[in-house]
């Protein structure tokens, strides 16, 4: 039987949490500063959440870590999973979502999480899943080649297909159906990974985490100085209530959380400060902002 070590795996998201937000924080020229909030569920466990808002390159950049725990799964978080109802579990992750000010910038999204359910006299079912995706609202090549790079990387030590499988499933994933159209460039999504052997499961976990951090910090770098026109920020700010959309409508992150009872501010801190929708709009032909959806969004061999 395979040993489960749940607080080594704490203690990486924790650290995790820690390097990612150092690394931001410096590059923040305004010296805004990350603002740490811990909380706890009255159902078990809690988390430490950390948000930097205002900031001059970093309009809003949240980094969350949770571990939550309870005696009983409801039937709304097992929907896809009924055999799991009624078990004890601990979910534990670390989610983030950073906003950048500058138009240039793209958002970026990264999630790894660990989850096990335990029933007495039963084996434990245990999975990891995660991974990380790129939105731009203008679109750079090179940028989006540097970001899939850094993901195939990331995943090549594991096997030689599985960049193209979790390639192939983020871009499935993070779709809006409504609109018919990807939430941006895609990387890596994963998810109920345990056809490895845990402690293999939990070293790809560590290697899609750890290279989030290498895939958007020279884009950050490159782009955060650009200039920008007021209509480009118009651009931003439309574009960002895709994300909105999607977060609130598909994530199962957070529609687990806000099912088992986590804490509300910092499931949603993903949402940006400003966003905004206009009717019917349609970008100009010829224009960058058609390239975004003619050039960028939709799945693409980037590599």
């Amino acid at each position: 039987m395979q040993t489960i070590d749940t607080d080594t795996v704490k203690q990486y998201l924790l650290s995790l949490q820690d390097d990612i937000c150092r690394q931001l924080a410096k590059e923040e020229s305004s010296g805004q500063p990350f603002l740490e909030d811990s909380w706890e569920r009255e159902q078990g466990g809690g988390g430490r959440s950390r948000v930097l808002e205002g900031g001059a390159v970093f309009e809003k950049a949240g980094v969350n870590f949770s571990h939550v725990f309870g005696d009983g799964l409801p039937k709304s978080a097992t929907a896809h999973r009924p055999e799991l109802e009624g078990r004890s579990f601990q979910a534990m992750g670390v989610s983030l979502v950073i906003h950048p000010r500058n138009p240039m910038v793209p958002t970026s999204h990264a999630n790894v999480r660990f989850f096990i359910a335990e029933k007495e006299g039963e084996d434990p079912v245990w999975w990891f899943g995660g991974g990380f995706d790129l939105t731009p609202y203008y679109g750079f090549e090179e940028d989006c080649v540097h970001w899939h790079q850094t993901a195939k990387a990331a995943c090549d030590p594991f096997g030689e297909e599985v960049y193209s499988r979790y390639k192939k499933w983020c871009d499935e994933y993070f779709f809006l159906k409504h609109r018919n159209e990807t939430r941006g460039v895609g990387g890596l999504f994963f998810d109920d990974l345990n056809e490895w052997e845990y402690e293999k499961c939990f070293a790809f976990m560590r290697s899609v985490g750890d290279a989030y951090i290498q895939a958007y910090l020279p884009i950050v770098q490159k782009r955060k100085s650009l200039l920008y026109t007021e209509l480009q920020r118009e651009f931003q700010l439309y574009r960002r209530g895709r994300y909105v959309e999607f977060n609130l409508v598909y994530d199962r992150g957070t529609l687990f959380g806000l099912q088992t009872g986590g804490r509300t501010e910092s499931i949603l801190m993903s949402l940006p400060s400003l966003v905004s929708w206009k009717y019917d709009w349609q970008p100009e032909p010829g224009s960058e902002e058609e390239k975004l959806y003619t050039h960028f969004l939709g799945a693409r061999d980037w590599i």
